[in-house]
C-alpha cells in the first residue's frame, strides 16, 4: 500500500466510541478535545452529578460506575482521569476489557504499580497512551523540529522549571494525601519535566534529587528538585514547585551550536514563546529568532488526533506506558532518598 492509500484508509477509519472516567477538569478538557475522531459514548464519576452535567454536554449516557462504563461494547477508547489512586487499577481493568486507553499522567503511584498495567498491555495488544500533553504544544512541537534537524549541535544540558501558586486549602486537598496521590509536588508536575526531558536527550542512568515540603502543612513536598545524568552526562537540572506564587513554565535546551528558550503554556502560564539563539562562529551576541503562539491551547487536540492514529495504524503510542514507568521511576528514588515514604 502506497503513501497515498496508507493516507486515504486513516481517513477513512471508523470514529472511536469514547468513554470517560472521572469528570473533573480534565475530563472536561479531554471531552472537548476529542475532534471528529471520536465521541463521547459514556462518561462516569463517583460524584454523579459531575457525570450527569458533562454527559449532558455531549449527547452521552452518564454513570458513576466505571465497571459499567467498561462493558458497554460500543465504547473502543477508555480516557482515565480519576485521582492518582485508581489510576494504574482501573487501566487494568480496562485492559482486561479489550478497551485502548489514555490514562493520565502519572498514570500510577509508583513505578511498582504500573508494571502489571505495562506486562497486560503487551499480552492483550491493547494501545495505552499516557497524558503527556505538554509534548505536543506548539513550542513543544517546534523546539523537538528544530531540536532533532542537527541544527543545536550535540546537546549539553537541559535547564526547567514548572510551578504553580497552589490556593487557600491546597493542603487539605486529595493532592495533600499520599494514599490518594502518591506524593506531592514532584509526582503532580515533576513527571511532565522529566518527560520532556527524557523527549529530548533520552534516557536518564544517573538520579539525584531532593524532595521537601517548605510552606504547606501536608506530609508530602511542596518542592521537588532534579538532577538527571544520560550514560553521556549530559543533564537535566529541574524543579517542578508549589511554592512559585506565580504560575510558570520554563525550559532551556543547550545545544554546542546554540540555545532554545521556551516559557509559558498560555492561560495563567502566560504567553507561549520559543526563542531559537543560533551561536556565530566568532560568538558573541547570538542572531535570534522567536516564535510567539497567543492562541488557543491545541495540544489536547493534537494528543487525541495522535492516539486515534495509533489505534487505527496499529502503532506504539509515542508517549506509553514506559515513558511513565521512567518517569515513576526516578520520582521513587527521590521521595526514598529524601525520606518520604508514600507506600499505599
Amino acid at each position: 500500500m502506497n503513501i497515498v492509500q496508507d493516507e486515504i484508509k486513516t481517513k477513512a477509519s471508523k470514529v472511536l466510541g469514547v468513554g470517560i472516567i472521572g469528570c473533573g477538569l480534565i475530563g472536561q478538557k479531554r471531552a472537548a478535545a476529542l475532534g471528529p475522531g471520536g465521541h463521547l459514548v459514556a462518561c462516569a464519576d463517583v460524584d454523579f452529578s459531575r457525570s450527569e452535567q458533562l454527559a449532558h454536554r455531549f449527547g452521552a449516557q452518564a454513570l458513576s460506575n466505571w465497571q459499567e462504563l467498561l462493558a458497554i461494547p460500543q465504547i473502543d477508547l477508555v480516557i482515565i482521569s480519576t485521582l492518582h489512586d485508581s489510576l494504574a487499577e482501573i487501566t487494568l481493568a480496562a485492559i482486561a476489557a479489550g478497551k485502548h486507553v489514555l490514562v493520565e499522567k502519572p498514570a500510577a503511584r509508583s513505578a511498582e504499580e504500573i508494571l502489571p498495567v505495562i506486562a497486560a498491555a503487551k499480552n492483550q495488544n491493547i494501545k495505552v497512551h499516557v497524558g503527556f500533553n505538554h509534548r505536543y504544544h506548539r513550542s513543544l512541537q517546534k523546539a523537538k523540529k528544530i531540536v532533532d534537524s542537527g541544527v543545536l549541535g550535540e546537546l549539553m544540558f537541559v535547564r526547567a522549571r514548572y510551578g504553580h501558586g497552589a490556593r487557600l486549602g491546597y493542603d487539605k486537598e486529595w493532592r495533600s494525601d499520599p494514599k490518594l496521590s502518591g506524593g506531592g509536588e514532584l509526582i503532580d508536575q515533576g513527571p511532565h519535566l522529566i518527560d520532556l526531558s527524557r523527549w529530548f536527550l533520552g534516557d536518564f542512568s544517573g538520579v539525584q534529587g531532593f524532595a521537601h515540603t517548605y510552606y504547606w502543612n501536608m506530609p508530602v513536598d511542596d518542592n521537588g528538585f532534579m538532577l538527571l545524568k544520560t550514560p553521556k552526562q549530559q543533564v537535566a537540572f529541574l524543579h517542578a514547585s508549589c511554592t512559585e506564587w506565580k504560575n510558570l513554565f520554563s525550559m532551556e535546551i543547550y545545544g554546542k551550536e546554540g540555545k532554545l528558550d521556551l516559557s509559558g503554556l498560555g492561560g495563567s502560564y502566560g504567553l507561549e514563546k520559543l526563542t531559537y539563539y543560533k551561536m556565530l562562529p566568532q560568538m558573541g551576541p547570538p542572531e535570534t529568532i522567536s516564535w510567539e503562539y497567543p492562541m488557543a491551547d491545541d495540544s489536547w487536540a493534537k494528543e487525541m488526533a495522535e492516539f486515534y492514529d495509533d489505534i487505527h495504524r496499529d502503532r506504539e503510542p509515542a508517549a506509553g506506558l514506559n515513558d511513565a514507568y521512567q518517569s515513576l521511576k526516578i520520582i521513587d528514588q527521590i521521595y526514598k532518598d529524601s525520606g518520604y515514604d508514600h507506600s499505599a
